[in-house]
């Protein structure tokens, strides 16, 4: 029983810092943010889409710090997960 316990917390924990995939947050729609960004929720997401809507595509990550909501540190902390494509940038 202590070894079923021990294995459940230890694989909740490890899964804490996994993400899904890194995410376009130029064609992403509002649940692949959610779902690929920590600290992003359904609110924050949409409010990126929004943005981008309103916008254009963003050319820089940090152009995201214009997003009501989304601040340094949650920037510093996905950087690795954000991808920036343009319509004629081919995926890789």
């Amino acid at each position: 029983m202590n070894k079923s316990i021990f294995l459940f917390i230890f694989l909740f924990v490890t899964s804490l810092g996994l993400n899904a995939a890194p995410v376009d947050v130029n064609s992403a729609d509002a649940q692949e943010l959610a779902d690929s960004l920590s600290g992003i929720g359904p609110k924050i997401a949409a409010a990126i889409v929004e943005y981008r809507k309103q916008h254009g595509p963003f050319q820089s990550i940090d152009d995201l710090l214009n997003v009501k909501g989304v601040g340094s540190k949650t920037l510093e902390r996905n950087q690795q997960d954000i991808i920036l494509r343009t319509k004629h940038q081919p995926q890789k």
